[in-house]
């Protein structure tokens, strides 16, 4: 298989460019410049960017937004609670203690039960 070497400059390549070129610049000729043409250019310039702007402002809003939410979260989560519940806060010997030292007759049987069945598996 022989492979085609290039084209000289001035070669047949050369004049179907030269053909591709005008039919474009006969297909879209260069507008006149009138008066309104620097005018109306700015003026499509600025409408494109002011999209653009409308759409930076909402997303710094969102951004503001989500930092004061994320510092509001942070101190809330950094603020020491209050003393919660006792089911939460005490294990499950003290709440049993606690239990017993209110002296209910009903429960007094099953904690002797839990605490010495406690002690042995201690």
């Amino acid at each position: 298989m022989s492979r085609q070497e290039p084209e000289a400059p001035g070669g047949k390549l050369a004049a179907e460019l030269s053909q591709v070129f005008a039919g474009y610049r006969e297909a879209l000729p260069d507008p006149e410049p009138s008066a309104d043409f620097m005018p109306g250019l700015w003026r499509r310039i600025e409408a494109r960017q002011g999209s653009a702007r409308d759409l930076r402002r909402l997303a710094r809003g969102f951004v503001t937004a989500a930092a004061l939410v994320s510092l509001l979260i942070g101190i809330f989560l950094s603020l020491p609670q209050g003393r919660g519940s006792a089911f939460y806060t005490n294990t499950y010997l003290e709440i049993v203690a606690a239990d017993e030292a209110q002296g209910d007759p009903d429960d007094v049987e099953m904690v002797r039960i839990e605490r010495i069945s406690y002690e042995i598996t201690r």
